[in-house]
C-alpha cells in the first residue's frame, strides 16, 4: 500500500539537501529520446528516479500516471528516469503498465548520482523557476489531495 504523505511538517531537523536550490541540470539519451531537464523550465517538474525491479516504484507508478493526466493541463510534468540496465525490461514495463509519462532510461545512473539518489523511488518536485521545493523518498500516493493541492499551487 502506498503511504499517504502529509506535506506539513514532513521535515524534522535539517532540510533535505537541494531544497530551495536550483535543480542540477542533466541530459539523458536513450534509444528512444533525449531529455534535458532545463528544457522543462516554466513547468512544475516531478522528477522521479525509479526502476522496474523496485517494488515501491511499481507500486507508486499508477498514481504517478494518474496525477500526470490530471495535472498536465496545469503545467505539471512528470519526468520518470529509470536506472534499469536492461532496456527490454524497461520497454516491456512501460508498455505493460501503460506508462505514458515523459520517461527515459539512464542505465549509467549519472542523473540520479547528480542528485545523490541511490534508493528508489526518490522524487524531487521542481518549481517553474527550476528550484527544488520538495523531496520524497519511497512510494507516494501522487493522487492524494494534499499532494495534488501542493503541486497545483506551484
Amino acid at each position: 500500500m502506498v503511504a499517504s504523505v502529509a506535506l506539513s511538517g514532513c521535515w524534522s531537523g535539517s532540510r533535505p539537501s537541494r531544497i530551495g536550490s536550483h535543480a542540477p541540470d542533466f541530459t539523458v539519451r536513450d534509444s528512444q529520446r533525449t531529455v534535458t531537464l532545463s528544457q522543462l523550465k516554466g513547468q512544475v517538474v516531478v522528477l522521479n528516479f525509479w526502476a522496474t525491479w523496485c517494488p515501491p516504484c511499481i507500486e507508486e507508478m499508477p498514481s504517478l500516471v494518474q496525477m500526470q493526466e490530471r495535472m498536465k493541463p496545469r503545467g505539471v510534468t512528470v519526468l520518470a528516469v529509470s536506472v534499469d540496465a536492461d532496456e527490454n525490461s524497461y520497454r516491456r514495463f512501460l508498455r505493460d503498465h501503460n506508462v505514458n509519462l515523459l520517461a527515459v532510461r539512464d542505465p549509467d545512473q549519472k542523473s540520479n548520482e547528480l542528485y545523490g539518489t541511490f534508493k528508489f523511488p526518490e522524487t524531487y518536485v521542481i518549481d517553474r523557476n527550476g528550484v527544488v521545493q520538495r523531496k520524497f523518498i519511497g512510494a507516494v500516493d501522487w493522487t492524494d489531495p494534499e499532494v495534488m493541492d501542493f503541486l497545483g499551487k506551484l
